[in-house]
């Protein structure tokens, strides 16, 4: 049975909706409470079995390979005023997987980011996770859709249904329910207008990958956008390879989206301890006063 041990996190993108405050600063590395973005990801994918992962950077990113690396400086620092609980989480980045870095050096989509991770991937199965979507579950989000491959032998999209209104955001599925959760995938389609859905069950940031999808990816001409989309090159492998759905339980965030950074951020802090009873205090106080 093939293993899924590597994964690709694409984290290239200017992230000009979070302008000014992507400026100089990654938007993956734009904190819910107190922790990077994209560390939850990086997390998600640890705890679901992954040993390598390669994040597609581009300029301006090189702060998330420090954030990654060991910083003996600052773990000098807390040990030497004894705070042992935070040096012990700073420790515990570095130590997640083994990670490494390969350069998106011109911005053509998903599809083409995806593309540039060949030499590292390989001939075999990937996940791919997208720093934008934040899956808040009790087991890991792409770990339900590595059990899902396990049983299917093929590549598997995570989805959930969204509203109607809002199909035009996402890559749209349609398909046949085959057993609960699962649905063999008939078409798919980028960003579709509502009219024109086939179904309102999006793809939502998470894949396992078969690695033909990179000779289709070599040869995928621009879609939506003048990119190279991801969706359209999953369409052409669906002529000759099976793909499934899997409706993944978990609350996801849009993190791409202003409105889904703050609601991520509330509710996360809403679930520690030594946040959350100030937190609902202050927001039963200012809901008051605004």
């Amino acid at each position: 049975m093939k293993k899924i041990r590597k994964a690709i996190i694409p984290a290239a993108g200017l992230g000009t909706r979070f302008l000014p405050a992507t400026k100089a600063t990654p938007k993956e590395m734009l904190p819910v409470v107190d922790t990077p973005a994209i560390q939850y990801i990086v997390e998600e994918a640890a705890q679901s079995g992954i040993q390598d992962i390669v994040i597609i950077s581009g300029r301006g990113k090189r702060a998330i390979e420090d954030h990654f690396d060991k910083s003996y400086e600052l773990e000098d620092v807390l040990l030497k005023h004894n705070k042992i609980a935070e040096l012990e989480d700073i420790k515990s980045i570095s130590d997640m997987a083994n990670i490494y870095y390969v350069r998106q050096k011109e911005a053509k989509g998903l599809g083409h980011a995806i593309h540039c991770a060949k030499t590292f991937i390989g001939n075999e199965p990937f996940a791919v996770l997208l720093g934008d979507d934040l899956v808040y579950s009790e087991k890991p989000c792409l770990s339900q859709l590595v059990k899902a491959y396990e049983q299917y032998q093929a590549s598997i999209v995570g989805v959930q249904s969204v509203d109607k209104d809002k199909v035009s955001l996402y890559g749209i599925i349609d398909g046949i329910k085959i057993a609960p959760k699962v649905m063999k995938v008939k078409d798919m389609v980028e960003k579709p207008d509502k009219a024109a859905a086939p179904s309102n069950v999006a793809i939502l940031g998470r894949y396992i990958l078969e690695p033909e999808i990179f000779d289709i990816l070599e040869h995928q001409k621009p879609g939506k956008n003048g990119e190279i989309q991801l969706t359209d090159a999953l369409r052409t492998l669906l002529t000759i390879q099976d793909i499934y759905s899997y409706e993944f339980d978990g609350i996801r965030y849009d993190l791409g989206d202003k409105l889904g950074f703050v609601q991520a951020t509330i509710e996360y802090a809403l679930r520690r301890d030594d946040l959350k009873d100030n937190l609902k205090a202050y927001l039963k106080d200012i809901s008051k006063k605004l």
